[in-house]
């Protein structure tokens, strides 16, 4: 069984927040443990032919960059997004062809770009990224973002659960 690492019970909101979305985070890693290089990119929906392992990883990695270097930080979007005016609303999920260490790797190190991102943000800093970008179009607070990102990757985290187990029968946190 593998240990699984929660926030202290009694620390301050931020240090849980934070915390909580870590061990989300974490978890994403853990899914994707010792799966075989045949069902990285198995499509076992087909209703959702992008709900894949890899797919998935993918998804996180730039919704962890869009909310935290775009919206919150207020980064310029340079291009390297997958996503265009004219293009699918799901470009991030066309990863047939990228390793899933390597979809890993990149979304390790955006969550890390993200935790930098924030370090120094009060709670109740806004998203300083232009109205297109923002959360509803009004920007939101820094709080709001980790409660949604906390949302956003338990939620995929539980498809990774789901697909992983039709995939080899893999659950929880066994190895």
């Amino acid at each position: 069984m593998t240990e699984v690492t929660r926030p202290p019970l009694t620390a301050d909101e931020r240090t849980q927040l934070i915390g909580w979305l870590d061990l989300q985070r974490s978890f994403v890693r853990m899914k994707c443990r010792d799966l075989s290089p045949a069902d990285e990119h198995r499509k076992v929906l087909p209703t959702s032919p992008l709900m894949t392992v890899a797919g998935l990883v993918a998804h996180l990695r730039w919704n962890e960059y869009s909310w935290f270097q775009l919206n919150v930080a207020g980064v310029p979007d340079t291009g390297q997004t997958p996503w265009t005016d004219d293009g699918h609303v799901d470009a991030e999920m066309f990863v047939d062809d990228v390793p899933l260490a390597q979809l890993l790797d990149e979304y390790d190190e955006e969550c890390a770009r993200s935790n930098a991102a924030i370090a120094d943000l009060s709670l109740d800093a806004l998203e300083q990224g232009p109205p297109s970008m923002r959360a509803g179009g009004g920007a939101a607070s820094l709080r709001y973002v980790l409660c949604h990102m906390i949302e956003e990757t338990a939620r995929h985290v539980g498809h990774l659960d789901i697909i992983r187990e039709i995939l080899d029968g893999h659950t929880s946190y066994t190895e």
